[in-house]
């Protein structure tokens, strides 16, 4: 989208009439939300009035239309990204958007490539045959499900930054949010991440038809936008009027610093993707083509991997290159640039069996995308193995391809973290089952196993994130203590208990430690025995409370 500023009249109406006649068709297209990292704020204003209406509850998936046949003209294969630096390593690897026989895909593999940057995608196309591959996120995977007729060869990289969560000032925790509305776009990785936060604090997800709806007191409450930007206007427009009818938005930048700012100082940013890497972008491929064209997708994973190792080795000498692509300023490509990380072979290796340490797995965001989204919205979800094409990547792991290279994620830090350092963003309650009075977790129990996981898949997918183990006991005998001993005792049975439940808690940290070498700096421990019981269930106050903290 060029800067607002300089678009002339006739511009803005054929706009208008353009989006128009789109929504007269009916034509659904999915926003990746990736212009959310353009580089232009100007050019990202948008009528308040249009941004800001509330969309209508998708109570399913699209449907995309039949696959069919990719026909290629030229010896040039069509694929499409968006305005977002995580594809800079295919147009640095490409030398532009144009096909031309300098490429690294010509020189090493014989094909042309021709980029298209486009932000509406309608999967329809890549089913059709129009494109023969293109880029998305795992959790649109997930939702699309059988219907998708794509393959996945490779990872491009992780989104570090440009998707965040802003909420009023007085909001400190995801867990706050219960009982509130929140503003996102439907099918996007906004409304995944909202969501995603939401599982893991045991929030579960209500879904508005309007701003004015009453909100559900035991759930998070989304409404829905078209886009990113307009969940951002929404939320801005709802402080400015003085409403207080929504708590927060999900968006992208430059949305997030625009709402930030103008809000006068009533709502922040709870947290962004800078270290929390579950929005992963990968490569997808028509499942046709890739059949039938095995050495042309094995030249594109290649060429991918060799692009992104280009710009991270030598980032300054291609900043013209990717900001011609996208009509961004050098200063605007290095900032872009920063929000993303390009990743290499080991990473790929290691996000595609599970193994990294530091960020989020493929098979880890894909079930997490069908559990946040729930059984409603995704029916009978397709596995995730079901869209793996890895052998182009075993193969050059085979031949000794870029053997140098590690994998090397570390978390981000900033000068404004603190707060998200000094207030959990969320914390969940654990239900661990040890023995009667004792601090002797059952490993026979598979409920304990798939807890210690849960633990572990925080630090996984948060480079530098830190979990505080809180053990509780339960307070139901502190009556009868009472009765056979007084206050005294009651006082000599609480320190007892204060001392279980940090047995407990200590527990905990050493399983994880032994059983998954999680780094022990990341795990602090406090026993807080029968005082803060969350209700009258002895079983719920059996439990160890998990409160995860974030760096930005």
């Amino acid at each position: 989208m060029p800067d607002e500023q300089r678009l002339t009249t006739l511009g803005k109406l054929l706009s208008i009439v353009l989006v128009a006649g789109l929504i007269g068709l009916g034509v659904y297209m999915v926003q990746r939300g990736r212009t959310g990292s353009s580089a232009n704020p100007a050019s990202e204003a948008s009528d308040s009035k249009s941004a800001a209406a509330v969309a209508e509850v998708k109570l399913e998936v699209p449907k995309l239309g039949p696959p069919g046949p990719v026909e290629l003209k030229d010896n040039t294969v069509p694929l499409e990204i968006s305005e977002y630096a995580g594809y800079a390593g295919l147009i640095a690897a490409n030398g532009g958007l144009e096909p031309t026989e300098n490429s690294v895909f010509f020189k090493d593999h014989g094909f042309k490539v021709k980029l298209t940057v486009k932000e509406d995608e309608d999967w329809s196309e890549l089913n059709a045959g129009k494109i023969a591959a293109s880029v998305t996120t795992v959790d649109v995977l997930a939702a699309y499900g059988r219907q998708f007729h794509a393959v996945v060869p490779a990872q491009i990289g992780f989104s570090r930054g440009a998707d965040a969560v802003v909420v009023r000032s007085d909001i400190t925790r995801i867990n706050a949010l219960k009982g509130k509305i929140v503003a996102t776009a439907q099918f996007t990785e906004v409304d995944f991440l909202i969501r995603y936060l939401a599982q893991e604090a045991g929030l579960r997800i209500k879904m508005l038809g309007s701003a004015d709806a009453a909100p559900d007191p035991d759930r998070l409450n989304l409404v829905y936008t078209e886009d990113g930007f307009g969940a951002g206007d929404l939320f801005l427009d709802d402080i400015k009027s003085g409403k207080n009818r929504l708590a927060g938005c999900v968006t992208w930048e430059p949305k997030t610093s625009e709402v930030v700012q103008q809000s006068a100082g009533k709502a922040h940013v709870l947290t962004t993707n800078r270290n929390l890497l579950i929005v992963g972008d990968v490569l997808v491929v028509h499942k046709g083509f890739a059949e039938q064209h095995p050495e042309i997708v094995a030249g594109l994973v290649h060429g991918l991997l060799e692009g992104n190792r280009m710009v991270r080795d030598r980032p300054e000498a291609y900043l013209d290159v990717v900001g011609r692509a996208f009509k961004w300023t050098r200063e605007e490509t290095r900032d872009e640039l920063s929000k993303v990380h390009l990743s290499n072979l080991p990473e790929n290796l290691a996000f595609f069996s599970g193994s990294i340490d530091a960020a989020g797995s493929f098979g880890g965001i894909y079930q997490s995308a069908v559990y946040s989204y729930g059984s409603d919205l995704i029916k009978d979800p397709l596995d995730a193995d079901r869209f793996l094409d890895l052998k182009h990547l075993h193969e050059l792991e085979k031949l000794g391809a870029f053997k140098e290279q590690k994998v090397a994620i570390a978390p981000i830090r900033s000068g404004g973290g603190a707060a998200v350092e000094t207030n959990p963003l969320l914390s969940k309650d654990i239900r661990f089952l040890f023995e009667p009075n004792s601090a002797i977790l059952d490993l026979s129990s598979q409920d304990n196993i798939k807890n210690l996981e849960a633990i572990r898949k925080l630090f996984q997918v948060s480079p530098g994130s830190t979990v505080l183990l809180r053990g509780h006991v339960d307070n139901a005998l502190v009556g009868d203590f009472r009765r056979k001993g007084g206050d005294g005792f009651v006082r000599q049975m609480a320190l007892k208990a204060v001392e279980l439940s940090r047995q407990r808690a200590a527990e905990i940290k050493r399983l994880l430690l032994d059983k998954y070498k999680v780094d022990g700096s990341r795990i602090e421990i406090v026993g807080r025995g029968w005082e803060e019981p969350v209700g009258g269930d002895s079983d719920a106050n059996r439990r160890v409370e998990v409160q995860w903290f974030t760096i930005e």
